[in-house]
Parts: C-alpha cells; sequence; structure tokens
C-alpha cells in the first residue's frame, strides 16, 4: 500500500543510518596493494603490517585496514598510531558519514592514541586532526566537522611539506568536503595539484591513483584522469575497487568498451572476495555501459542475475541502490514503460533509492497511457523529499525534487498540459546540471536535460530539442539516447549532413 511508504523507511533508517551498514564501506583485501611508506616509531616488526593498514585504507578496504591496525597493536602494544589508523578507517570521506555506533568506536581508538602518546610530533600531528573530526560527534554536523579536519589536515601538510601521507590524506580531506554544487571543482584542483607531483615520484602509491580518479570524476575534468585510470588497476590488480575506480572516469568519457572491461574484472573480483556490495556496485556501471553501447541482452542477463540474488541487504545503502536501479535502467532507457509501471522498491530502501522506483513507475503510467496512476506514485516520491528534508539531507533530497519535477512533467504532457511540461523539465533539468553526482551512481537513469530534448522532439520542436541534446551530451558524452534523439531532431530539421554525423557517432559508440 503506498500511503506514507517512505515515511515508514524513516523509521526504519532513524538512528541507524544506511551507511552505517559495514560492508556499504568496505572492499575485501586485495593479494596486491601497491607501495606506501609511513614513517612510525613503532617497533621493526609492526612496520611493515602499519603500512599494509595504510595502504588498505588507501583502497577503502575498511574492515581489513580496521584489522590490520588491530594487528599491529598486537605486535607492539606501545604504537599508538596504529590506534589513530583503526579510527580512520571509520571515516569514510567519500561516501556517507559514519553512524553513531562508528564514531564512538572511532572515538575510544583516539582516546588509546592520546593515553600513551604518540612518540613523535607528527604522530601526534595525525592523531589530533583525526580527532577534530569524531570530537564532538553528537553536537556538531558532519559537514562542519569535515572542514576543520579539512584545515586540521591543511595544517599537517604544512608542517611536513616532504612528507608524503600528510601530502595524500590532505588532498583526500579537500575531496571529501568538496561542494556537490561547485561547478568549478575548486576542491578537486587543489586536491588534483597536491597528488600529480606526488604521483609522478610514487607510481605504484594507490591513493594517488586512486584519489586523481576522484579528483576528475567530472565532465569538465574527466580526460585528466585517464593515466591514473588506466594505472590504478594495475597497482592493485586482486582489488575490485580498483579495478572498478577506472570505469569512473571511461564513463564520464564515454568509453563503453573500456566501462565494460572494466566491471566485468571488478565483478568478478567482488564475487570472488565475497563482496556483495562491490560486485553490485560494478553490476550497475556494467548495466549502464551495456546500455549505452547496444547490447542490451547483456545488460537484461545482469539485471537477472541480480533477481536471482539472495543476500541483497537493501538497507545497506551501496547495495540497495545498485540493486533498485538496475531493473528501472533497464525499463526506462529501453522505454518500456509498462515494466516500469510495475517495479517495486525492495523492503528496507533508503527514501532517496525508493524515490528512483518510484520515479520509474510515474514515469511507466504516464508515458505509458495511463497518467492518473502517476499521481500516486509522485506522491510517494514527495513524501521521500519529505523524510530526506527532515533528515537534513539536502543533496538527496534536491535530487529527488529532480525526479518529482520530472515525474510531474511527463504526468502533464500526458494530460495536455505541454508548456507546463515543458517549464518543468527545464527546471529540472537546470537544477540537476548545478550539482555533482556522488560516486555510487554512474548518473542519472535519463538526464532531465536529455529528457526535455525528448519532449521537445515530440511537441514537433526539433531545433529546441536538437539544442536540448547536445547540452546533455556535453555533460555526458556518448549516451545512447541523447545521440539517438539528437539524430532524430536533425533529421526533423532537413540537416542530413548532421544527422549523418550523429548517426555514424551512435554507431561508432565505443
Amino acid at each position: 500500500m503506498p500511503i506514507a511508504r517512505c515515511a515508514m523507511l524513516s523509521l526504519i533508517f532513524a538512528g541507524t543510518p544506511a551507511f552505517a551498514d559495514e560492508s556499504h564501506h568496505s572492499h575485501p583485501p586485495p593479494e596486491k596493494l601497491g607501495s606506501v611508506t609511513f614513517a612510525t616509531t613503532c617497533s621493526k616488526a609492526a612496520q611493515p603490517k602499519f603500512e599494509r593498514g595504510v595502504a588498505l585504507l588507501h583502497s577503502f578496504a575498511y574492515a581489513s585496514a580496521r584489522e590490520a591496525f588491530q594487528g599491529v597493536v598486537v605486535t607492539d602494544p606501545s604504537c599508538a598510531i596504529a590506534h589513530w589508523g583503526v579510527a580512520m578507517a571509520y571515516f569514510y570521506q567519500l561516501w556517507e558519514p559514519p553512524g553513531p555506533d562508528d564514531v564512538r568506536q572511532a572515538q575510544s581508538e583516539i582516546a588509546l592514541a592520546r593515553a600513551p602518546a604518540a612518540k613523535s610530533a607528527r604522530e601526534r600531528d595525525f592523531v589530533e586532526a583525526a580527532a577534530v573530526y569524531f570530537n564532538d560527534a553528537d553536537h556538531v554536523p558532519h559537514a562542519e566537522r569535515a572542514k576543520a579536519y579539512e584545515a586540521a589536515m591543511a595544517n599537517v601538510a604544512a608542517r611536513y611539506p616532504e612528507d608524503t601521507e600528510a601530502q595524500v590524506f590532505y588532498a583526500l580531506a579537500l575531496l571529501g568536503t568538496a561542494s556537490p554544487a561547485d561547478r568549478t571543482h575548486a576542491n578537486q584542483k587543489r586536491a588534483a595539484a597536491i597528488l600529480e607531483p606526488l604521483y609522478a615520484a610514487n607510481a605504484q602509491h594507490p591513493g594517488l591513483a586512486h584519489y586523481l580518479i576522484h579528483a576528475y570524476d567530472s565532465a569538465e575534468l574527466a580526460s585528466r584522469g585517464l593515466p591514473a585510470a588506466r594505472a590504478y588497476a594495475k597497482i592493485a590488480p586482486s582489488a575490485p575497487h580498483a579495478l572498478h575506480m577506472p570505469s569512473h572516469i571511461f564513463t564520464r568519457l564515454g568509453d563503453w568498451d573500456e566501462s565494460i572491461a572494466s566491471n566485468i574484472a571488478a565483478r568478478s573480483a567482488a564475487s570472488r572476495e565475497g563482496d556483495i556490495g562491490e560486485a553490485l556496485h560494478a553490476m550497475d556501471y556494467l548495466v549502464y555501459a551495456y546500455l549505452q553501447r547496444g547490447r542490451d541482452a547483456d545488460a537484461e542477463r545482469v539485471v537477472a542475475d541480480v533477481n536471482a540474488m539472495a543476500a541483497i541487504s537493501a538497507g545497506n545503502f551501496k547495495m540497495g541502490y545498485a540493486a533498485n536501479v538496475m531493473p528501472v535502467r533497464l525499463a526506462v532507457e529501453r522505454r518500456q514503460w509498462i515494466a516500469a509501471s510495475t517495479l517495486t522498491p525492495l523492503p528496507n530502501s533508503a527514501p532517496h533509492v525508493a524515490a528512483v522506483v518510484y520515479w520509474a513507475r510515474a514515469l511507466g503510467h504516464a508515458r505509458g497511457g495511463n497518467p492518473t496512476a502517476a499521481e500516486a506514485d509522485i506522491a510517494d516520491i514527495d513524501r521521500c523529499v519529505e523524510t530526506l528534508r527532515a533528515g537534513h539531507n539536502d543533496y538527496w533530497a534536491t535530487q529527488t525534487e529532480v525526479l518529482a519535477e520530472e515525474a510531474r512533467a511527463w504526468r502533464g504532457e500526458a494530460a495536455g498540459t505541454h508548456d507546463e511540461a515543458k517549464r518543468r523539465l527545464a527546471a529540472a533539468a537546470d537544477k540537476e546540471d548545478a550539482i555533482e553526482k556522488r560516486p555510487v551512481t554512474p548518473g542519472p537513469v535519463v538526464p532531465a536535460r536529455e529528457q526535455l530534448g525528448d519532449l521537445l522532439l515530440a511537441l514537433g520542436e526539433p531545433a529546441n530539442a536538437l539544442r536540448e541534446y547536445q547540452a546533455a551530451l556535453a555533460l555526458a558524452p556518448g549516451r545512447r539516447g541523447a545521440l539517438n534523439g539528437a539524430a532524430g531532431a536533425a533529421e526533423a530539421m532537413g540537416d542530413a549532413a548532421l544527422a549523418k554525423t550523429l548517426r555514424a557517432q551512435l554507431a561508432d559508440t565505443r
């Protein structure tokens, strides 16, 4: 029953946010981690174990990093900086904030790191910087504490300018506080300026390659990320996350075959490691790339594999997002409106995840000839927005508002209110273009601006449609729907040469 579905979800998530689920953040330890040098005052026997823990941190293998640092304490109980490592493995800087239990564990580790006072000023500086983030977590919002940590790491980096790890952790802090609304990508550029020269001198460092990919994960900067994208998998070839991460750059550039190869490898490695979250994450990027490449049957097989999986914990944000959105991509990208209208969110899905499914249902009903039925789906999306706003999750609330506007536009179009539909989709496109996507997704199922092109083309406005398609392709090169729509618009305008060029691009989509 649709009534209060997102309200019910809010009760499920109250006090136990999806991001607190361990497997959302963890990647199993790879056989090859790359090369990290982090000098400490710990015993000679503990030093390589400590550096292994740092390497695991840099590949976001958080649970395994904690185990590694805990092993360092067993080897050398006086190694206070190892407790810093355990605490840092609860700090998921490029994902979502740690949950309350994680914060409490980290605070305990910071206290242990302080109690026997780290033996060097440098080690104490790393500990105190981490403490800035975890202190007063019950009273100070995550974003404020993350900015304070960034400032603390800026001081550490300035104090130790020749220390690679000080610079790398500072660059990561910059990425962690980058605003999704900053289309100048100022923090990303600052981080890249730190990382690039270090990477030139430390080609086997996993964090340098990894964080450069994240720094360049935008339409503006993606081409700069190709060297790191092609190197990270070689630095840590057994790590599922290292095998997947290059596809962030390949997706931005529309290099679909490279994205497919990257995610096939990542899915296989994650499955071997038993990392369901990372496997599903790779599968989502894989479905997206297959659809852009026109390999619909392959996309169908991946979705069938997801539907056959029994161990999906949708309350885990990473798992829940991928598992819910893949069937949505399959139906909506291919305009199978009846199939879209029958989709249902997995139990315990987060509000911003469930909203994607309600959006697909709304489009399925509106574009499939039953706009009245879309009303209930739109109401569900609205309730998800309310839940997210009440929880101060403004980023996802804004993204969900975009979905609501799109759904209302298509419902209105089906009811004959064409001008209103155009206004709503234009507003949705402007709002969507103003904020960056999160790393969990390769992009919107169908960008709002591409949908606006579809609407304008259907309304007999090919020149306006072409303009919107071209704007959509500037942000998401190689998208099959936008290329096909742009070619159709060019043909309707009588521009045979442009249509031929676009059809050739469509046929040659990598």
